[in-house]
């Protein structure tokens, strides 16, 4: 069993890595490079203010877009190009196949039989959780946006993500009135909370536009992802059963 969860979840979380992959490559990097560009203009039309072009230099090299820069204190980052896209193509792959795991755990301990129409409802599921429960109060950030202290925005995120799936797991699989009323008081209750959001005091660096067409596309890749890795895992764990139950 175990051979067959861990072939199924590498398989099904890597076919839908690298096609995911790709279409992040024509959808949300453009925009992210595109906001790249409003933040490095911000961050050298501000040290024009107070010295001129070799300030607005320093800025770049410290913020670790000068990659000709020798300063040692500047942080690391995947160059343009073809190392930034495998960069950003492996996490993807990784996310995928972790959530292929997670599917495989869900249905084992739900006892459910795993088809590729079970495992695409729990995608859905998951799409809820991770993606559009959270959403709703910390939309998709694009480099350059205002955002609240990361440890808050992580805190909420997790909160919401946990309290999502306790409210879809007592909302679709409990019966009378009691526990799916709690269902609903957990799915609501973290944006009642409110998640943390920074103040007024300074605008964004990043065009309005782009940032709902970041926030949109987002939501559509990370949909497309969870469906792709559902179905995937469903098929390939239907295809193993199969071929288990043709050598019986």
């Amino acid at each position: 069993m175990i051979t067959r969860v861990l072939a199924t979840a590498l398989a099904a979380g890597f076919a839908a890595g690298v096609l995911v992959a790709v279409l992040q490559h024509v959808t949300t990097t453009p925009l992210i490079l595109a906001a790249e560009v409003y933040e490095n203009q911000a961050a050298a039309g501000s040290s024009l203010q107070y010295g001129g072009q070799e300030e607005a230099r320093l800025v770049l090299v410290h913020s670790g877009h000068d990659h000709d820069g020798a300063s040692g204190e500047s942080e690391w980052s995947p160059a343009d190009g073809l190392e930034r896209t495998l960069y950003t193509s492996t996490v993807t792959v990784a996310t995928a196949v972790g959530f292929a795991f997670l599917l495989l755990a869900g249905l084992l301990v739900s006892g459910d039989p795993i088809d590729t129409r079970r495992a695409l409802g729990w995608s859905a599921a998951g799409f809820v959780v991770t993606g559009l429960a959270p959403a709703l109060g910390l939309p998709p950030e694009l480099p350059g946006m205002l955002a609240a202290d990361l440890v808050e925005r992580q805190t909420w995120w997790i909160g919401t993500a946990i309290a999502t799936a306790g409210a879809l797991w007592l909302l679709l699989r409990s019966r009378g009135l009691a526990l799916p009323a709690l269902g609903v008081f957990l799915l609501i209750v973290p944006h009642v909370i409110g998640a943390p959001h920074p103040g007024a005091e300074e605008a964004s660096r990043v065009p309005a536009e782009l940032a709902a067409r970041f926030a949109s596309a987002s939501l559509v890749v990370h949909a497309v992802l969870w469906a792709l890795t559902g179905a995937l895992v469903g098929w390939i764990w239907q295809r193993n059963e199969g071929a288990v139950a043709a050598e019986a």
